[in-house]
């Protein structure tokens, strides 16, 4: 049977502390890894900030397996109802970051170019890669979810994760073309980053996931 209301607010807790917890560890493992070696309990002052996409991606699914395996539900069927409404959070993440403002773009001098003068960004106009990672990983990828979920995606499980993985890797890999990066803890190269480089298996796992349930016949209504 699926979940009642009580259980995805069980779901929704499971979630939040799994994005958290994995994200501060990722962020920790991936990109400040001597940090964490030298000073392991800041990872506890959230407060601080430092939060990465892809470690919370991970916490997030071990929180969904769980709850998955505490309820005795198919873990797709979970990943997909999760997956379906992550753009809405990615998209108000993104606008967070523009707000606040961090993680803004290459110096450019296209007309829509902005100065980020009090996030120490310097003086040199810059793409708005905030809102651009807004617009494709949050409103694009999720008018793409939301046209699946319409033509009846949820009958095949692991379609829409497998959609969001590979949505989200090729977006976030177009966007990273346009963000600067950080040149100590995230530059891998002139283009190549370090979000490009966790976006891949992303990818090939999403693609995989989305042939194989483009190839199973529809699930029972």
């Amino acid at each position: 049977p699926p979940p009642d209301a009580a259980a995805l607010d069980d779901l929704l807790l499971y979630c939040t502390f799994g994005v958290i917890a994995g994200g501060r560890l990722g962020n920790a493992l991936l990109y400040d890894f001597g940090a964490l070696l030298t000073r392991p309990l800041e990872i506890l002052q959230v407060w601080k900030g430092g939060m990465a996409f892809h470690g919370g991606l991970v916490g997030a699914f071990l929180a969904i397996w769980l709850f998955a395996r505490r309820h005795v539900l198919p873990l797709l069927s979970v990943t997909d109802i999760c997956t379906a409404v992550a753009p809405i959070g990615i998209a108000l993440g993104r606008l967070a970051n523009f707000i606040k403002p961090e993680l803004w773009g290459r110096p450019t001098d296209v007309p829509w170019a902005m100065l980020f003068p009090e996030a120490d960004a310097g003086a040199l106009p810059r793409h708005p890669s905030q809102l651009y990672e807004a617009a494709l990983e949050g409103v694009l990828l999720g008018l793409i979810l939301w046209l699946a979920l319409r033509a009846g995606a949820l009958k095949r499980p692991g379609l829409i994760t497998g959609l969001f993985g590979a949505g989200y890797a090729l977006a976030r890999t177009f966007c990273e073309f346009y963000r600067d990066p950080d040149p100590v803890t995230e530059a891998l190269g002139e283009w190549l980053t370090k979000g490009m480089l966790f976006s891949a298996p992303m990818l090939l796992i999403g693609l995989a996931l989305t042939w194989r349930a483009a190839r199973r016949p529809n699930a029972a209504t």
